[in-house]
């Protein structure tokens, strides 16, 4: 028989984060303990992530969901194996992708008897490292400067902006800016749906000097019509994001791919209902040649962790979006670290767990 426990947890922001869809202060998370009843030292922890303007479900309805489930899981048994805790999170999670995520984390986790190794990979045992782009968030020009003079004193080859809140010419001067720093940069933009659908052919065009890798999500979701006609149009490479969330049966997920044909899918776990459902996303892209990378859809570092492991297990030199885990004040340490632009995962660093004061 299993049990669950739950609680908040608040992480604030260093900065003010800016996107199109507004700005970020600080992002609340809930984590989960999963155990045993028969072995309540060892539990599985796991991170529900919904984020506000991007998930599918209503977020306040997750601490009302999250205490039904500490009710409803005393009816099952501890799961055997990865499917098996993939089809339980699928059950209890029906409606809830963040929380089906944060499921899937907490049982694997149980499975893995505590260990917080979800995932077993060359990653995590200290044999390859993640490369990963370097994020740079809305926010005036000058920020937005010093942010990309960062990234590349860093050593980051790959750059992502955030666009679509300036006014054009603006993210247009920042753009050249960037590309007279450097011009071996991989820069890739994400307009997060800003562009209206009558101008989105025109800003294309105009990006299209800067030798861009990709934009992700030109024209909001939804509007397939429109956006196939960027696909086939475009110079500029077109990733979609937004547009697969809220996508759960496996025929909509083939029929999206095969009517809109992106260049590339950028996954967020959290968002798609777990490691289950991104999987899905990667067998089905790889299958029509669509690139793919992973980005966070900014957990705490317990969330990072998992999803770095997730990655370790793919032989794949695409910068991924998983550096965000130094964006918060009260981050919680982990095992999975950023230096430079690689994710590397070091045995001998400590987790610290958000249940006890334990550290491993």
């Amino acid at each position: 028989m299993l049990s669950l426990e739950y609680k908040p947890y608040t992480l604030h922001f260093k900065f003010i984060a800016g996107t199109s869809r507004g700005i970020m202060t600080q992002r609340e998370v809930w984590f989960i303990r999963i155990c045993d009843t028969s072995e309540l030292s060892q539990g599985g922890i796991g991170e529900v992530a919904p984020l506000f303007g991007l998930s599918v479900e209503d977020i306040s309805k997750v601490p009302s969901r999250l205490a039904e489930l500490s009710t409803e899981i005393e009816f099952f048994n501890t799961p055997q194996d990865i499917e098996e805790s993939f089809e339980l999170a699928r059950h209890l999670g029906v409606g809830f992708p963040s929380i089906q995520m944060g499921l899937e984390m907490a049982l694997l986790d149980l499975v893995q008897s505590d260990t917080k190794k979800w995932f077993s990979s060359p990653y995590i045992e200290s044999k390859r490292a993640i490369n990963i782009n370097g994020l740079v968030w809305m926010g005036n020009p000058s920020f937005m400067r010093e942010q990309i003079q960062e990234k590349i004193s860093a050593g980051f080859d790959c750059i992502k902006l955030k666009i679509g809140a300036l006014d054009f010419e603006q993210e247009i001067e920042i753009l050249k800016f960037l590309k007279s720093l450097s011009s071996e940069i991989s820069v890739r933009v994400d307009a997060n749906g800003a562009f209206l659908t009558r101008d989105a052919k025109k800003k294309l065009e105009l990006l299209n000097d800067f030798d861009l890798h990709s934009i992700e999500q030109p024209i909001k979701k939804g509007q397939w019509d429109q956006m196939k006609k960027l696909t086939l149009q475009s110079k500029v490479p077109i990733a979609l994001d937004e547009e697969l969330i809220g996508i759960p049966s496996d025929v909509d997920k083939v029929h999206l791919l095969d009517y809109l044909q992106p260049a590339f899918v950028v996954l967020k776990p959290s968002l798609l209902g777990g490691f289950a459902e991104t999987s899905k996303w990667i067998t089905y892209a790889e299958e029509r040649d669509i690139g793919w990378w992973v980005t966070s859809a900014l957990e705490s570092n317990i969330g990072l962790n998992a999803i770095s492991q997730f990655v370790g297990q793919f032989k794949t030199s695409m910068a991924q979006g998983l550096g965000t885990g130094q964006l918060y004040h009260n981050n919680l340490a982990s095992k999975s670290y950023l230096v430079g632009s690689k994710m590397l995962y070091d045995e001998d660093r400590k987790d610290e767990l958000p249940f006890e004061t334990k550290i491993i």
